[in-house]
């Protein structure tokens, strides 16, 4: 695996996982509808070669109104399907307009699939406006910042979560903001774990 670590994107190139081309296809189509979104938790780890499996893919996509999410609706429903409902004014009136995910997968699959919500906090607006360029394999997706990413999955707590951030910080230590990593550390109130695991 090649990483090249930049302000403005990290480039890298990899033999693509099964998981990472179900990615590429989610968010193409995104891409397409000029949907601004940002993948977060633990993909971002396997992405950049963490070794554990994982049956969802979390993303925060901008709020849309209910003309666009039909769009959007549409596009997907060409290859994937939504897990929770087949209802496209159900999906937007009951779960995502009321700050529920809802999950897609390809046809006639369920694992692995996509959670996808609006954001509810502000920490969530500030990913979806602050989120990381990635270019992998050439292919354009967009990125949790990893400076708050590594103290969230510190937050979540979880074994899991403690080894994400492990992985996430020996591998770009010396590229990270430590400015604004000990600013999310803080607020986040996990200067404790921040210590005793990385």
């Amino acid at each position: 695996m090649y990483i090249e670590y930049s302000d403005e994107e990290i480039k890298m190139e990899k033999v693509l996982t099964p998981l990472d081309s179900f990615v590429i296809k989610f968010i193409d189509i995104l891409d397409s509808l000029g949907i601004r979104y940002a993948l977060i938790s633990g993909y971002v780890s396997i992405l950049f070669g963490r070794s554990r499996s994982s049956e969802d893919v979390d993303i925060i996509i901008d709020r849309l109104n209910k003309e666009k999410f039909s769009e959007l609706w549409k596009k997907l429903d060409e290859d994937f399907e939504c897990i929770i409902t087949k209802d496209a004014d159900g999906a937007y009136s009951v779960y995502m307009s009321k700050g529920y995910a809802i999950r897609f997968s390809e046809k006639e699959r369920f694992i692995p699939n996509i959670e996808m919500k609006f954001p509810k906090l502000e920490l969530e607006l500030w990913v979806l406006e602050n989120a990381k360029n990635v270019s992998l394999n050439g292919h354009r997706m967009l990125i949790s910042p990893l400076e708050l990413q590594i103290p969230f999955k510190l937050y979540l707590g979880s074994e899991k979560d403690i080894e994400d951030a492990r992985h996430l910080y020996r591998l770009f230590k010396d590229k990270l903001d430590q400015i604004m990593l000990q600013d999310f550390t803080r607020k986040l109130k996990v200067n404790e774990q921040f210590n005793k695991y990385l």
